[in-house]
């Protein structure tokens, strides 16, 4: 038996890839490579590339590998994009899921975790936002995701497709170990973003808004390191395993950090004093956003191991210098091919 990891060679799934191989289970990767990497892969774990959208694909895939748990990261993930271009998004995060959730339920496949997002709270009325407050998105990125939670939901009651929802809050960080870690070009994720600004490979940061109703006037986020966020899909996989009923969870360590404080931890992290810019809001953003975690913390047992501004921007530096040096090397090696 095996665990798909749809999205494996991408930011969070590469982690979750190799978390579960240090847990000792049978892992399967299916990717697109839209926006993954082959080599983020663990060495060893099968790549197939292709869409979970595809349901020949999938179902061969369920098969063969005699999957039991899928653990589904594979989606769009930018919010103004999704603004931009809302039926990618709906195609790519919710028809797709579709698909992929009636393979799940077509071939006997056990547990489903679902990677979701706080965008499903919108612009909340209450800070920290609670699991049962009102899901209010304002952008499609945000309706897309919620719109797979209500697809599961109902399969979940129908078929009895034991599930867990995790609603993420600011992913950020990279796995300590240096394995792998954020690595698209052009990502828009702050603590991303500044970290590559601090290295010279930008010119400078744009901060998109200030006038929002915080206290520096910049949008708070509860920011969760990726490597406690897969923690929190081993513990939600365990306890799907152990009988629990299908749940959902906010994923965040409960308390927020505004652009400007990210920006000085970054600074003040990388000792280099870049160039900052304002510009305007973005659509889509809410101005504060944090989680209430009583019950991932409660129900799941769940214990983060880096809730620390400064050491998730510490182990994202150190994955940004990695790259670096990677690409640094593939074009010497280039260079040398050439010249051959």
């Amino acid at each position: 038996m095996a665990i798909l990891v749809t999205g494996g060679a991408g930011y969070i799934g590469s982690h979750m890839v190799y978390a579960l191989l240090e847990a000792g289970e049978q892992v399967v990767v299916l990717d697109d490579l839209s926006t993954g990497f082959d080599w983020a892969v663990a060495p060893g774990v099968p790549l197939v590339v292709g869409e979970t959208g595809d349901e020949p694909l999938v179902a061969n895939v369920i098969r063969e590998h005699g999957i039991e748990a899928i653990i589904h990261f594979a989606a769009s993930v930018v919010v103004p994009d999704s603004v931009r271009n809302p039926l990618a998004y709906y195609r790519n995060n919710t028809v797709n899921s579709r698909a992929l959730i009636e393979c799940a339920v077509e071939h006997g496949v056990g547990h489903f975790i679902f990677s979701s997002t706080a965008a499903v709270y919108g612009n909340p009325a209450e800070v920290p936002v609670r699991e049962d407050s009102a899901a209010q998105p304002i952008s499609p990125y945000g309706w897309s995701k919620l719109m797979t939670e209500i697809m599961l939901r109902d399969a979940s009651a129908a078929h009895g497709l034991k599930h867990a929802i995790l609603r993420y809050f600011n992913v950020a960080g990279a796995d300590p170990q240096c394995r792998t870690g954020q690595s698209t070009a052009g990502a828009t994720h702050l603590i991303k973003v500044a970290v590559e600004t601090a290295l010279g490979l930008r010119p400078q940061l744009s901060v998109f808004g200030t006038n929002y109703p915080t206290a520096d006037g910049t949008c708070v986020r509860d920011y969760i390191h990726v490597s406690d966020l897969v923690l929190a899909h081993c513990d939600a996989l365990r306890e799907l395993r152990a009988g629990a009923p299908s749940a959902t969870f906010n994923c965040g360590y409960g308390h927020g950090f505004s652009v400007r404080q990210v920006v000085e931890t970054v600074k003040r992290i990388s000792g280099v004093d870049f160039k900052v810019e304002t510009a305007p809001p973005r659509p889509g953003d809410p101005a504060r956003i944090v989680a209430d975690t009583a019950r991932i913390r409660q129900t799941l047992r769940w214990r983060p191991r880096y809730d620390d501004l400064g050491r998730i921007v510490e182990h994202a530096l150190a994955w940004e210098r990695q790259l670096m040096r990677r690409s640094a090397s593939h074009s010497a090696d280039q260079t040398r091919l050439a010249r051959a």
